[in-house]
């Protein structure tokens, strides 16, 4: 007796499923960073503490980074649908409770549900990118069009933020974002046909583990160091339960994408960097208003929709290694810009390379964290790209913070970039692995 396919209306139907996605992680990313902005209204309008204001951001970033991995993989075991609708279902609840939100106490807790929505949506959307779109040119225009969608949503962040708060108030930020949500429910059940889940079991012990352990090293990296030992500590944990599960969390078979995936971690200390020094930078040192330093950064995210366009549609392995250098050059010029530099003189140039290094870059390292993983792993591979770039984040803006002044973040971050350049460069040397049905 054969087995049938599960029904995939989408696959050949062009590209509206992608557009759908595409707005899901665009949602993702903007509720990164569209909060950062509107701290200091959010501060005054709940009377926030030093401590509230920041795990008004902190909740959903640990929670989204600490989830992701079990996230993905909850869409491979349930179905990539049906978890992707749960995910941004949550997410568009808890958008209209952090809008609502009468005291601080609700509002953090609607961020870390925000963030639980986040981990659930994320992994799965590129999972059912990968699986709708499987053949090779029309895989990389896919992934194209997400790193344009990731790229831009940082930048897009600062820039209706600063809007958005200046002619609405602090709960617009989160208003916004609850249609959206809402839109994207709607279509993705009329667009995306639903998948056969995998089946077996989402290994408990391993997803507590990893999921307490990189809370705890995330967190204490810029707190309390002994929860960072404690998260060290869970992780070793982690690694124990994977040799012993019957199913594990992280099967020894996606071994395949580790390199990929490192890379991706550092790339995420530049990336988080980069939009964590630029507008303090701007509005610190060259004095510019919130919703200033959110339109000068709209060509660096015009740049990086660019280039990730154009590498999705581009092949060689040269590609990655100098967008990379490209990236690190943007970077080494901007650490050099002055106190009383100018936006066309000073900030234009570097921004427009930056953005083109951004864009290759994550582009290729999408591309390449999923090469050689089977389809029934679609969702793993996807959390586990999105969780790698969140973490390295985490860590790399810990230690960035340590230095001196945004200009010697930029150089470093420069010598990070050049660092996954000459990696890259190593592991492209080796013929990558096919991609299996």
């Amino acid at each position: 007796m054969t087995r049938t396919a599960p029904k995939r209306t989408t696959t050949t139907t062009g590209w509206m499923p992608l557009a759908v996605l595409a707005t899901a992680q665009f949602l993702v990313v903007l509720s990164t960073s569209i909060v950062n902005v509107a701290l200091p209204r959010i501060r005054t309008g709940l009377d926030l503490s030093d401590t509230s204001q920041a795990w008004t951001v902190n909740a959903y970033v640990l929670v989204f980074g600490a989830l992701l991995l079990p996230g993905g993989r909850a869409g491979d075991v349930h179905g990539l649908r049906r978890v992707f609708l749960l995910g941004i279902g949550l997410f568009a609840l808890s958008s209209l409770g952090a809008a609502l939100a009468p005291t601080a106490v609700v509002l953090i807790v609607c961020r870390a549900m925000q963030g639980i929505g986040a981990a659930l949506l994320a992994p799965t959307a590129l999972a059912l990118v990968l699986t709708l779109y499987p053949d090779g040119e029309r895989r990389g225009t896919a992934l194209g069009v997400w790193g344009a969608v990731s790229g831009a949503g940082g930048a897009a962040g600062v820039l209706l933020s600063g809007l958005l708060t200046s002619l609405y108030g602090w709960r617009a930020v989160f208003v916004v974002m609850v249609p959206l949500a809402l839109a994207v429910l709607v279509a993705t059940r009329l667009l995306v046909g639903a998948d056969r889940p995998r089946g077996g079991s989402l290994d408990a012990p391993g997803t507590v583990a990893v999921t307490a352990g990189l809370v705890a090293l995330t967190y204490g990296l810029s707190g309390p160091w002994p929860l960072a030992v404690i998260g060290l500590a869970l992780l070793g944990l982690f690694v124990a339960f994977q040799r012993r599960a019957a199913d594990p969390l992280l099967p020894v078979r996606m071994r395949v994408v580790a390199v990929p995936n490192l890379l991706m971690a550092l790339l995420g200390a530049v990336w988080l960097g980069l939009f964590y020094f630029l507008p303090l930078y701007q509005q610190r040192v060259l004095g510019y208003s919130p919703l200033e330093a959110g339109l000068t950064q709209l060509p660096l995210a015009l740049m990086i929709t660019l280039s990730s366009w154009v590498t999705g549609r581009v092949s060689g392995r040269p590609v990655l290694p100098v967008g990379l250098l490209v990236l690190a050059a943007g970077l080494a010029w901007l650490s050099r810009t002055p106190a009383d530099g100018t936006f066309l003189v000073d900030l234009l140039g570097p921004t427009l390379l930056i953005g083109v290094g951004l864009g290759v870059a994550f582009v290729r390292l999408t591309a390449m964290s999923s090469t050689g993983v089977p389809a029934a792993d679609n969702g793993l591979a996807g959390g586990l790209v999105n969780a790698t770039r969140q973490i390295g984040g985490a860590i790399g803006l810990a230690f960035l913070t340590l230095l001196p002044s945004s200009g010697a973040a930029f150089a470093a971050c420069a010598a990070l970039t050049l660092l996954i350049s000459a990696l890259a460069t190593l592991s492209t040397r080796s013929p990558l692995p096919t991609r299996k049905a």
